[in-house]
C-alpha cells in the first residue's frame, strides 16, 4: 500500500519525504488555507519535492470552471492529480481531464455507488472519506471494503482506492488488510505508525544490557 500524506506544509512533507516512505501527497482548500501562502506556488514547491502524485483540488463548482481551473492545476507539474468533487459536473470534468492526460483524483466519495461512476469515468483516484463517515455514525471502511470488492469484479475498473479521512493507525491497518492502494494520513498518523511500547521497552533492556558490558562499536 501506497502512502500519501495529508497536508499542504512544505517543510513537513520534504521532511517525511526525507525517508523514502512517501509516495504522494494531498491537499484539499482547507488544508491550504491553514498554510496562508499561494496556492499556486504551494503546489509547485510540494511537486518539486515529492516525485509521487500531488492532489491539488479545484474550487470551481460548475464544468467550465473545473476545466479552466483543473488544466491550470495540471499544468504546474506533471505530477499534479486535479482534485474534483464527486458531482456530475465532477464526473465530466474527471473525464475530459483524464482524456487530456492528467491524472485526477476523485473526492468526498461516501458510497460503493458514486466510486463506480468515478471508476466508469476514468478516475485515477478514488477518495472514500473513512473518518467522516464514521463521525456520522456509518462504518468507513466497510465502504473501503465495498469499493475493493466491486473494482476486483471488474479488472477493466483502474482506478486506485485512496482511503481518506484517516484518524488513527488502525485506520491505516484496516485500509492495508483491505486492499487499499493508498491511504492519505495526517503527518502524525504517519509518524505514529512506527511507535509501539514493546519496541521502546526492548531497546531501553538492550541499551541497559549492553552499556554493562563496558563495549564500544566504533
Amino acid at each position: 500500500m501506497k502512502f500519501f500524506v495529508d497536508t499542504a506544509d512544505v517543510t513537513e512533507i520534504k521532511e517525511l519525504a526525507a525517508t523514502g516512505l512517501l509516495d504522494g501527497v494531498t491537499t484539499n482548500p482547507s488544508l491550504v488555507a491553514k498554510a496562508k501562502r499561494d496556492f499556486r506556488e504551494i503546489i509547485a514547491e510540494i511537486c518539486a519535492a515529492v516525485p509521487g502524485p500531488v492532489s491539488a483540488e479545484v474550487a470551481a463548482t460548475d464544468l467550465d470552471g473545473m476545466l479552466k481551473e483543473g488544466r491550470t492545476l495540471a499544468r504546474i507539474a506533471k505530477n499534479v492529480a486535479v482534485k474534483v468533487p464527486l458531482t456530475w459536473d465532477g464526473l465530466k470534468a474527471c473525464r475530459a481531464l483524464t482524456g487530456e492526460g492528467a491524472m485526477v483524483n476523485v473526492t468526498l466519495c461516501f458510497s460503493a455507488n458514486q466510486a463506480l461512476l468515478a471508476a466508469k469515468a476514468g478516475a485515477t483516484f478514488i477518495s472514500p472519506f473513512v473518518g467522516r463517515l464514521d463521525d456520522s455514525g456509518a462504518d468507513g471502511m466497510e465502504l473501503v471494503r465495498e469499493i475493493r470488492t466491486i473494482y476486483d469484479n471488474f479488472p477493466e475498473l483502474k482506478t486506485q482506492i485512496l482511503a481518506a479521512s484517516i484518524r488513527n493507525v488502525l485506520h491505516v491497518k484496516q485500509a492495508a488488510m483491505i486492499g487499499a492502494d493508498v491511504a492519505t494520513v495526517p503527518p502524525a498518523v504517519l509518524r505514529a505508525l512506527v511507535s509501539h511500547p514493546l519496541t521502546d521497552k526492548g531497546l531501553e533492556l538492550f541499551l541497559a544490557d549492553w552499556r554493562k558490558t563496558g563495549q564500544r562499536i566504533v
